[in-house]
C-alpha cells in the first residue's frame, strides 16, 4: 500500500519513513502542504498521514480540500501533535478517518493502518494484474502468474510495484534508485541490474515486454 507522510518534525519524519518501509509500506515523506499537494496531484495513495500543524497551513485545510476531489480514495489519518480531545474532535470533523496523538508509537500507529485496511478491504487485498497473467499482491507482498509464485528481492518487488504505480510515466533511474532508498553512489547501472533481473524473474513466465527501457531517461511500466 502506499502512503504519503506529510511530517514537518525533520526528526521524526524520516524515523517514520523507515519504520513504515520496512513494514512493508511504500512510502513518500514532504514536510509541507505544498509539497503534499503535488504529490496528491501526481499519484494515488491508500493512506495519508497528516501532520495537523504545518509550516505552510492547516493540515485540516489539506484534507478538506482532498475530500472535495472526485477521485478521493484515500484514508487521512491525522496527527494531532497533542492529546487534546477538542483536536481530534476537529480532525474528525474535518473527514478523517483516524486521529493520532503526534507521539503515538510507531507499532501502535502501523497497526491503526491494518486496521483501517481491513475495514476499508475487508476480505480483499488490494492487487495489482498486469502483463500477461502477473498478480501483485501488495498486502502480502507476492508476485505471482497464474498459481506460481514469482521470486523477487524486497528491493525488485518495490521497484517494480513503483513503475506499475505509474504506468506509462518514463521515470529517471535516480528516482528509481531514491525510491528503493539507493543513491547515484550505488553505481550507475544499479537500477540497470535489477530492472535486468526483474525480467529474467517475469520471462521465466511470461513475456515482459510491459517493461519498456526509455532511451535517455530510464524504465517506464506500460
Amino acid at each position: 500500500m502506499a502512503i504519503l507522510l506529510v511530517e514537518p518534525n525533520d526528526a521524526r519524519r524520516p524515523v517514520t519513513q523507515r519504520f513504515l518501509h520496512r513494514a512493508g509500506y511504500m512510502i513518500e515523506a514532504v514536510p509541507t502542504a505544498a509539497l503534499a499537494r503535488q504529490q496528491l496531484a501526481r499519484r494515488r495513495f491508500e493512506f495519508v498521514l497528516l501532520a495537523q500543524h504545518l509550516p505552510d497551513g492547516d493540515g485540516l485545510t489539506l484534507l478538506r480540500e482532498a475530500t472535495r476531489r472526485d477521485d478521493h480514495s484515500a484514508a487521512f489519518i491525522i496527527l494531532t501533535g497533542t492529546d487534546e480531545v477538542e483536536d481530534r474532535l476537529r480532525g474528525f470533523a474535518a473527514g478523517a478517518d483516524d486521529c493520532l496523538a503526534g507521539s503515538v508509537p510507531l507499532v501502535e500507529l502501523e497497526r491503526r493502518l491494518r486496521a483501517i485496511a481491513r475495514q476499508r478491504y475487508g476480505r480483499q487485498r488490494p492487487r495489482i494484474h498486469f502483463g500477461e497473467g502477473f498478480e501483485l499482491d501488495l498486502a502480502g507482498r507476492r508476485l505471482r502468474h497464474g498459481s506460481q509464485a514469482v521470486e523477487l528481492s524486497r528491493s525488485q518487488f518495490d521497484l517494480l510495484h513503483h513503475l506499475l504505480r505509474h504506468r506509462g510515466r518514463p521515470l529517471t533511474r535516480e528516482q528509481l534508485g531514491a525510491h528503493i532508498g539507493k543513491g547515484t553512489n550505488e553505481g550507475s547501472n544499479y537500477i540497470d541490474v535489477h530492472i535486468m533481473n526483474v525480467r529474467k524473474a517475469l520471462a521465466r513466465y511470461a513475456a515482459p515486454d510491459f517493461l519498456q527501457t526509455v532511451r535517455g531517461v530510464g524504465y517506464q511500466a506500460a
